[in-house]
């Protein structure tokens, strides 16, 4: 990863629509450098336990941070700039 980049971590499931929603957004996001990692709760019991409820769930860790942070759920509605708007609060 460049650490120069935001890193988001999408915690989501197989056949989950507000997943595929909310990563759609975020693969429309041309003005801010981020890598996006895709983690399917399904994999492991630990995820499933936590994010069973709540997903789609997403986190961020900022450049040169340690720690990832929660980042408020978005609307299903909520436009792609408002999306970008968000997140470049966690940069």
């Amino acid at each position: 990863m460049n650490n120069d980049n935001l890193k988001l971590i999408l915690y989501s499931k197989p056949g989950c629509h507000l997943c595929e929603g909310l990563e759609e957004k975020l693969d429309q996001i041309i003005g801010l450098a981020f890598e996006l990692e895709i983690r399917d709760i399904t994999t492991q019991q630990e995820w499933m336990n936590a994010y069973q409820y709540e997903i789609p769930v997403l986190f961020c860790i900022s450049p040169g941070a340690d720690t990832a942070i929660a980042i408020p759920r978005f609307s299903p509605r909520a436009p792609i700039a408002q999306v970008e708007r968000v997140l470049r609060r966690y940069i």
